[in-house]
């Protein structure tokens, strides 16, 4: 496996781990009463997660190009199972991580209300007592919680199937689009253009049922009208709708390459 491989897996593992831990943000807005604050004190860390997707993509499509030179086109489909493989380990170890990360994040949301500056709240992470802190924050997640996948009452099964139908739809998006410019070299910067083909699918399910219904059941829990606790049980059953998108994206990479083929040749 060549460098430039290694460098898009672990980016990979840092956009995918992000990504899912974005939804623990809703759940410390609750705890803390400051879903706006918590919003802010997150993008810290989608910056980090924008920064490893902007770096990611040269330096696949370099890989590609390489590829292409010297003949050996085929071998982009293992590489792309692969990082889409580290996808999944790498949403599974950022489920993992949410009970950490949620009192991570809950102190750091303190904190930044206290002294209403970023630059101080990072500054306070890699201080002595934001390290020890840190430490203190470690959670192992409790069977409890993992219990609540064999809860299927008042879940909202259609939210979540079309969230992970969704998520498999993002995760493979720009790789089908760059596979199809594997399987047609002389059509492939078309085809890296054509991944809104299938991200804008995602994209309208995400913004058309699941948004605002998470957005709704956020409110609901601040007015009183849900519990945290069915609240913490959607969030699992979204996380693992996200593990199990990632694995449909495996499937969906082949069939979505030829569609965005297909697109591009009649254009």
């Amino acid at each position: 496996m060549s460098v430039q491989i290694v460098i898009v897996i672990i980016l990979t593992v840092i956009i995918s781990i992000i990504s899912t831990l974005a939804y623990s943000v809703r759940i410390v807005g609750i705890r803390t009463g400051r879903i706006a604050v918590s919003s802010a004190v997150f993008s810290i860390f989608a910056l980090i997660s924008r920064t490893a997707n902007s770096i990611q993509g040269p330096v696949l499509s370099k890989k590609i190009e390489n590829s292409i030179k010297v003949g050996n086109v085929e071998s982009m489909l293992y590489i792309f199972r692969w990082i889409l493989g580290f996808t999944t380990v790498a949403t599974i170890i950022g489920a993992l991580l949410m009970p950490t990360f949620i009192k991570v994040l809950e102190k750091a949301v303190q904190s930044f209300c206290v002294n209403r500056s970023i630059p101080k709240l990072l500054l306070h992470a890699f201080s002595k007592s934001g390290i020890e802190q840190f430490k203190s924050s470690v959670t192992k997640p409790k069977k409890e919680n993992l219990a609540q996948l064999k809860c299927l009452k008042m879940i909202p099964k259609k939210v979540i199937l079309l969230n992970t139908l969704a998520f498999s739809a993002v995760t493979v998006g720009s790789l089908s689009s760059l596979y199809a410019g594997c399987l047609n070299p002389e059509l492939r910067t078309t085809c890296s253009n054509l991944s809104p083909v299938i991200t804008g699918v995602a994209t309208l399910l995400m913004v058309i049922f699941v948004d605002p219904y998470v957005s709704m059941l956020t409110d609901d829990v601040i007015n009183g009208e849900c519990t945290e606790l069915q609240f913490k049980r959607c969030i699992i059953f979204v996380v693992e709708g996200l593990i199990i998108g990632t694995i449909l994206a495996q499937l969906l990479l082949i069939p979505a390459a030829r569609v965005i083929s297909f697109i591009a040749k009649i254009l």
